[in-house]
């Protein structure tokens, strides 16, 4: 397999004279002399699916945000530059190797949903990504790119459902990463809110979700949200056409995809491959395949989806073909396990990620994941017993019952997908045939430097009330966090 240099480039960009020497700016040029409809047509004859993980097609979500443009309020676009996902690092990677092609893409969506300001939503750790970004940005700006358009960099938390594109709209504008039911075409990034009153709690913690009507006048403008992945395809597909970028991919799922791959194999990595190459491929191409004398056990992709046993390795990597197995794409982050692993500490793992970053809104979410967490671990520990799993079943089908995200799924996504594929490593431990095994560590990706990983230790400490705190408060983020501060923009 051939590794493919679409949208990250063999070396990192140095500047903007070497961004327009390869052709940079010619998607922006090219879209400033069109109607902003013929930009999404063009981007839904491309196929281009979000990359951020949903897979949502790019042209549709553009013309549904036009379609719900304020007659009297500016439209935003914001970019989604917050990768928490655990096993994922391509987003980091982009900006730090061309972050020109993203403001570019982001420049191009701007004009096709009628767009005043462009914001980029980036995490406060990521300090690299948001220098190279902001000096991009500057550049661009005094080279005369940007053009009746306002850009901010925001840096925000590092909680995990600061990536929840509701939630990112949320703190951006004042409040904390809590999802909101509202979609970001219905209300955008600034709320119209005067009192704490007209929230949904009357707390502050979330704004209102009071929706309008297509063409009618907003309360709130709508938002573009997009990932840094996908605004890097779109300046070549406008530069070049909707036809020259299907001539990758798979039909259903045209493009390339960035991947990355870590865990049990040689080395970590990230790299650009077409849509449909082969799992097995991606992961020898990439990472080297696993240690000689080991076989993979399975693959989870991130931990959105469900796990991937070694039968189904040379499954292509597209959304309908992930999604024919009964897992899924998500953001192409794929953590490897050898034989020499037990999943079963892996599932805990995740359990353990999950309940603790659930922000607590939804009861089941957060309640029925902690349980699960928590008798996962015992299980580890060999000191579960057969009732148990029992319970363990009816946690996984009611930890996702009236979630306004995607995060209690994500739960029972990859907990189903063990108990379906890994059952006997589970029994072994609830008989006392397997010995007691630590969880593994399923954290954010803190950095890739050469080819190793290196994952976010400090959440071993992390509460379940999002705090670092010795012992745990017992209240969820949604409760702890209204305590300490209404908004600032909120009058009591």
């Amino acid at each position: 397999m051939t590794i493919v240099h679409r949208v990250l480039y063999p070396h990192p960009i140095a500047d903007l004279d070497e961004y327009l020497e390869r052709g940079g700016g010619k998607g922006l040029d090219a879209a400033r002399k069109v109607e902003a409809i013929a930009l999404i047509e063009e981007l839904e004859a491309s196929g281009l699916r979000g990359r951020g993980g949903a897979g949502f097609p790019t042209g549709t979500k553009w013309r549904t945000v036009a379609g719900n443009a304020s007659p009297t309020l500016p439209t935003t676009v914001v970019v989604n530059g917050a990768e928490g996902e655990p096993g994922t690092f391509k987003d980091r990677t982009i900006l730090r190797n061309d972050p020109y092609q993203v403001v570019e893409g982001a420049l191009i969506a701007a004009l096709a949903v009628g767009a005043t300001t462009v914001i980029f939503g980036l995490k406060e750790s990521f300090g690299e990504e948001v220098a190279r970004l902001q000096g991009a940005i500057d550049e661009m700006t005094a080279a005369g790119l940007v053009e009746g358009v306002e850009i901010e960099v925001f840096e925000g938390p590092n909680e995990y459902l600061y990536g929840e594109e509701t939630a990112l709209l949320e703190t951006i504008d004042g409040r904390y990463p809590f999802p909101r039911i509202a979609p970001p075409f219905r209300r955008g990034v600034t709320e119209v809110v005067d009192t704490v009153a007209d929230t949904v709690s009357g707390s502050g913690l979330s704004a209102p979700v009071e929706m309008a009507g297509e063409g009618g006048d907003q309360v709130a403008p709508p938002t573009l949200v997009d990932n840094v992945e996908t605004l890097a395809n779109v300046p070549a597909i406008i530069a070049r056409g909707a036809a020259w970028f299907r001539t990758a991919g798979t039909e259903e799922s045209p493009g390339t995809i960035v991947c990355t791959v870590t865990g049990s194999t040689r080395r970590h990595g990230v790299g650009e491959v077409l849509m449909g190459t082969p799992l097995r491929e991606v992961i020898e191409t990439i990472g080297g395949g696993v240690e000689q004398g080991r076989r993979v056990k399975a693959v989870l992709p991130g931990t959105a989806q469900g796990f991937i046993p070694e039968s189904l390795l040379d499954t292509p990597v597209s959304y309908e073909g992930l999604a024919a197995i009964g897992s899924g794409l998500g953001s192409a982050g794929f953590i490897v396990f050898d034989d020499s692993v037990d999943l079963t500490a892996v599932a805990a793992g995740v359990s353990r990620f999950l309940a603790v970053e659930s922000c607590g809104q939804c009861t089941p979410c957060k309640q029925d994941g902690l349980q699960l967490a928590e008798l996962m671990d015992e299980v580890c520990r060999s000191e579960a017993a057969d009732h148990d799993l029992d319970t363990i079943k009816k946690r996984v089908a009611t930890v996702a019952d009236g979630a306004r995200c995607y995060l209690a799924t994500q739960h029972q996504n990859v907990l189903s997908s063990f108990l379906e594929l890994f059952p006997d490593e589970l029994t072994a431990h609830l008989t006392g045939e397997a010995p007691a095994v630590e969880r593994e560590l399923i954290a954010e990706l803190v950095d890739i430097e050469g080819d190793r990983a290196t994952w976010d230790e400090r959440h071993r400490e992390k509460q379940p009330d999002w705090s670092y705190d010795e012992e745990y408060s017992g209240k969820v983020p949604a409760e702890r966090y209204g305590e300490h501060r209404a908004p600032e923009t909120l009058e009591e």
